[in-house]
């Protein structure tokens, strides 16, 4: 390398280094291009070695390469310290007072049909009753046969329900029609677990949550929410059924000796079966008042058969069970008139029918 190549090269090296240093964003962008850029001083000599001996060449070349390392280097450092004060200074003018007012908002409220769950389990947990769940998807022993209701039974029509593509236990699996699968499971874990009463006490139970059939209008929805109540023991009788529900439905609707009426009916799954009645107003809508009927439910005494598929001895045990829509029951006691309003979300609806999240259900307001 020729002596006044090597000035060159220091003379290009003390410059270009202390600028770059102290250069900003838009200079440091000049220094790169006045460098590095087709036109600049580090690639002008790289270009000049194509007129070189090759021994002068090979040697020049490798001093004007470690230059051109050290100004690569030094201008990526420097444009790495601009970044993070420009991303510093950008976090500081963004940055979130933590402390300042939130805009106001109407506080959300709980949905009328978990309100309902609420008051439910609190009404039949003071009486003793514990509460179970299942799963939404189920198969077809648990939701229909083991009720006492096999595959050519007229009453599937009446409870028509979503197939799967799939099998649960060697079973089709179906989205479940009511919550029954749930007494079918803890009757069937009860037997299994040898229960005696002087082993453990007898069932009782309430199975609140999801249910699918294909309906959808004003008042049926493909899916829905059922509570359904199971008690299984020795001696149970229709008067404790109905003693059950009195208490029950008098202490939802907050009427004290609410009117309720056992109506003859049919349910594979029971027998006898019964609808369950309440006194009220066809004129007024009023709940225990007026001389007319109203439909809330089924029920009835638990059958011989379902007890049998279960795996407990109908000669020695009898139960009793009954389901309410709970959609139904939210409807009546709070003057819904559609029941397609409860999935739309609408927010003004929510609002107007919705409950206090800081308000929890309790007993004294039904009993």
């Amino acid at each position: 390398m020729t002596s006044m190549l090597g000035k060159e090269l220091e003379i290009l090296r003390q410059t270009a280094l202390p600028s770059i240093q102290a250069a900003d964003q838009a200079a440091l962008e000049e220094l790169r291009v006045g460098l590095m850029g087709k036109t600049g001083s580090v690639t002008a000599l790289l270009k000049s070695l194509g007129g070189m001996e090759p021994e002068a060449r090979k040697q020049a070349g490798a001093e004007i390469n470690v230059l051109k390392t050290e100004i690569t280097e030094a201008l990526a450092a420097r444009r790495a310290v601009l970044d993070a004060a420009a991303l510093e200074t950008r976090l500081a003018a963004e940055r979130l007072d933590v402390t300042q007012a939130p805009r106001p908002e109407s506080l959300g409220t709980i949905h009328p049909l978990s309100r309902t769950t609420e008051e439910i389990a609190a009404i039949f947990s003071a009486m003793g009753f514990a509460i179970e769940e299942g799963p939404d998807i189920e198969n077809d022993w648990n939701a229909f046969s083991a009720l006492n209701i096999p595959g050519h039974h007229p009453a599937r029509a009446m409870m028509d329900t979503f197939y799967l593509n799939a099998t649960l236990g060697d079973r089709p699996a179906v989205l479940r029609p009511h919550t029954s699968s749930v007494q079918v499971r803890t009757m069937l874990e009860w037997a299994r677990t040898g229960a005696t009463l002087s082993q453990k006490p007898p069932i009782r139970i309430i199975v609140p949550g999801r249910t699918f059939r294909s309906d959808h209008d004003a008042t049926h929805s493909p899916m829905f929410h059922q509570c359904e109540g199971l008690v299984i023991g020795e001696g149970i009788t229709l008067a404790h059924l109905k003693g059950c529900l009195m208490d029950f439905l008098s202490a939802y609707f907050d009427v004290p000796n609410l009117p309720i009426r056992l109506r003859t009916s049919y349910f594979p799954f029971t027998e006898p079966s019964m609808e369950v009645d309440i006194g009220w107003s066809k004129k007024t809508g009023e709940i225990g008042g007026g001389t007319d009927w109203l439909e809330i439910g089924g029920s009835g005494m638990v059958h011989p058969n379902v007890l049998a598929n279960c795996g407990i001895d109908p000669r020695q045990y009898q139960g009793f069970a009954f389901g309410v829509g709970l959609e139904r029951l939210t409807m009546l006691k709070h003057g819904i008139n559609d029941l397609r309003l409860f999935y739309e979300s609408d927010v003004r609806w929510l609002r107007h029918y919705g409950f206090s999240p800081l308000a929890p259900a309790t007993l004294h307001e039904g009993f």
